[in-house]
């Protein structure tokens, strides 16, 4: 029970924001205020129980600017002071989220790993408890990144829930985690039914099968499976792989369902009598050469994919032109494919009920010995429940908007004014993946959506299902000119632009980009580890993650590469990380306010090359006049309005006035200083302080100093 006396605290609790870790505890919330305040209460759906944060009314925000000045730095010091900038604390009053709809679900949102020990110590007492199924060899765990944890992602129904019922095997291969909470809890809540069918389920990472033991565990469990699935398997190498090992036991398998992939892939699609390649006549003719006609289209006049997602993005769309030619079938195949496409409709929905029908569709109709026990009435499960493929989502919008308008006039009339973010606030766009939010797995953006709109922020969140994340980017956030309507963009698929994490098209990106005109940040999720295992790792980040996350966006021209949330060992949900969506919000907010700042009010620090630590060193570099071009840069800095005064007459003058300093009388004495740094200052701008003492022993320590301060070289020009 949590008690407020606010209006905007009870809309914070009700709109899932993030801190304490309720996820278990509580089927739903009630949440009202006293009578006094007359304010009635309400409940938040069954579905809702989630990590509720309430916030204050006052938050403090902090705003970065470059130090004014030049100044040589040594290696280790910058990374280690990050000296190059000034926190300028600033109160702001930050109206908490408002609440979702009447009717709409509170979103889960978490800050810590589930507790593996106390969730996996609930047993099952029998089909139809309220426990979890049992997760067969868990505990696992990566290693540092090095071994993977499939054992998290197999659900096995208890001997109680197994006894007298018809048991089939599921095996699923993905491109990225969020699907694996939707089907784990689907196949539980078969596991719980009394349907007289029961499943074990088990999925895979698309990148784990580069590993060989992976490989051949996917192929062990391939070998007594009933069903298979797949989705957005796009990576070529990978493809090749799970063809090898899915090949031989297609015809042992009930049913193969091969959503969106490579050709060869869906080659091995089986329902019944449908062949997806073996589709002709009506009016789309031969699917099998429209396959061939985008992947063509794709390559151009190379002997490669063009990249950029355009063989992906074409797929995608001629699948969905499958119902148009049911018609056109005969009975069987008009039968199996209806089964197929609503199979598709199902996996594209995600949520846990939506795969639920999804398997049952397919075990009641497909699987032989569920059919002959005519357990499942396969007519009455339930459609298809499907997001649009793109459009803008926001967590407390009562529907998703296909147009900028729709969503701007819902969001000046209804929810700013109820979080109290001013409408000419920056503003600032968010990429997001569709099957985070299709698969309720989207905690991480609920939570940042809160923070940009806590300090004052407006924000819009644009998704797609396709894997090029430049179309909803250039159709929602940016004007006909390709210009930028936001202030700035942070992509939380932490894919590149055009392509995702299948085929990059830098050259496309470079082109949207520089159009949109506006800062750029990708951040990253955490796919391949959780929490708890990145941040016990030596090694840090995933390599895959590395190349696919961080220098891959990079070629495009991203930056701030911020981990800004975890992965749930056991659940596969996405769990944000609170301080790192603070470090999040306040780089994006700065580089959206820095665009409107004019610029005399701009601060700018440029630091100079020092290695090994030596006056003679100082902006040394081969054959550059390191001096020269930066007289030509303050020249130019001021003819453009910026604050720049007391430039010396000459280069000569420039070095000498950074160089030398008539008053030193300490170490590398005649380098002049620009500013002296107390010990409390450098500790409240430092997080890390205390941990540099072990090696660095206490500030000031004993280089560059003068026994009470840090002294920073360089020279302050305005």
């Amino acid at each position: 029970i949590m008690l407020s006396r606010s209006k905007a605290m009870n809309m914070a609790l009700a709109s899932g924001a993030g801190m304490a870790a309720l996820n278990t505890m509580a089927d739903c919330f009630l949440v009202g205020a006293p009578a006094a305040s007359g304010t009635p209460a309400r409940i938040v759906g069954a579905d809702a129980a989630g990590s509720l944060r309430g916030r204050s009314t006052q938050g403090t925000t902090q705003e970065t600017g470059a130090s004014a000045s030049i100044g040589p730095v040594g290696l280790l010091s910058a990374a280690a002071l990050g000296l190059s900038a000034a926190a300028r604390p600033s109160s702001k009053k930050a109206a908490a989220a408002a609440g979702r709809s009447t009717g709409a679900v509170a979103r889960r949102v978490a800050t810590v790993d589930v507790d593996v020990e106390a969730a996996n110590g609930v047993q099952e007492s029998g089909p139809g408890s309220d426990g979890a199924d049992e997760i067969a060899g868990f505990g696992g765990g990566f290693g540092g990144y090095t071994k993977s944890n499939t054992a998290a992602r197999r659900v096995v129904p208890t001997e109680q829930q197994a006894e007298n019922r018809q048991r089939i095997k599921v095996v699923y291969v993905v491109l990225e985690s969020q699907y694996q909470s939707s089907m784990s809890a689907a196949v539980r809540q078969i596991n719980k039914s009394s349907t007289g069918l029961c499943v074990e389920c088990v999925g895979y990472l698309l990148e784990e099968i580069r590993d060989q033991q992976i490989l051949k565990e996917l192929q062990a469990d391939l070998e007594d499976a009933n069903v298979f699935i797949c989705s957005l398997i796009f990576v070529q190498e990978l493809a090749e792989k799970l063809v090898e090992v899915l090949t031989p036991v297609r015809d042992k398998l009930d049913a193969c369902l091969c959503f969106p992939s490579m050709p060869e892939v869906m080659k091995l699609n089986k329902l019944g009598t449908f062949d997806l390649t073996a589709i002709s006549g009506g009016p789309l003719g031969s699917f099998a050469q429209q396959i061939k006609d985008v992947r063509q289209q794709s390559l151009g006049d190379k002997k490669k994919p063009a990249g950029g997602g355009s063989f992906q993005d074409g797929l995608l769309k001629l699948v969905r032109t499958l119902p148009k030619v049911l018609k056109f079938l005969p009975g069987d195949q008009a039968k199996d494919g209806s089964a197929f496409i609503l199979s598709l409709q199902h996996w594209l929905g995600g949520t846990p009920e939506n795969l639920e029908a999804m398997l049952m569709r397919v075990a009641g109709g497909y699987v032989p010995s569920v059919v002959a026990m005519n357990m499942i009435d396969v007519k009455s499960i339930m459609e298809p429940v499907v997001l649009p493929d793109m459009g803008i989502w926001h967590p407390c919008a009562p529907q998703i908007f296909d147009s900028a308008q729709d969503y701007n006039e819902w969001y000046e009339k209804v929810h700013l004014p109820l979080v109290g973010v001013a409408k000419d606030a920056p503003c600032v766009g968010v990429v997001l993946q569709k099957s985070h939010i299709a698969t309720k797995d989207d905690g991480h953006y609920v939570a940042m959506v809160q923070e940009f709109e806590r300090r004052g922020a407006r924000v819009l969140c644009a998704y797609t299902g396709g894997l090029d994340f430049s179309v909803p980017m250039t159709q929602y956030m940016a004007r006909d000119s390709g210009e930028g309507i936001v202030d700035a963009v942070v992509n939380l698929t932490g894919f590149s632009l055009c392509g995702g994490p299948a085929s990059q098209d830098a050259k496309k990106s470079k082109e949207v980009l520089m159009k949109f005109n506006r800062p750029y940040l990708v951040s990253i999720p955490l796919v391949f580890q959780s929490f708890t295992e990145w941040q016990e790792s030596d090694l840090g980040l995933h390599p895959v993650q590395v190349a696919l996350q961080v220098a891959l966006p990079e070629i495009d021209g991203a930056i701030e590469p911020i981990i800004y949330a975890g992965r749930d060992g056991q659940s596969g949900r996405a769990i944000p990380m609170q301080d790192r969506i603070n470090a999040l919000a306040t780089r994006a907010l700065n580089w959206a306010r820095l665009r409107k700042k004019q610029n005399a009010e701009k601060k700018i620090c440029i630091c100079l090359f020092q290695f090994p630590p030596d006056k003679g060193n100082v902006g040394t570099a081969a054959y550059l006049d390191v001096f020269g071009s930066i007289f030509s840069v303050l020249k130019k800095l001021k003819e453009e309005g910026y604050s720049v005064e007391d430039i010396p007459e000459s280069i000569e003058g420039l070095q000498k006035s950074v160089l030398e300093d008539p008053l030193a009388s300490f170490s590398m004495s005649d380098l002049n200083v620009g500013y002296r740094m107390s010990v409390d200052e450098y500790e409240k701008l430092c997080p890390y302080a205390m941990d540099l003492r072990e090696n660095w022993g206490a500030p000031p320590g004993t280089l560059n100093t003068d026994g009470k301060d840090l002294l920073i070289y360089g020279k302050r020009f305005g």
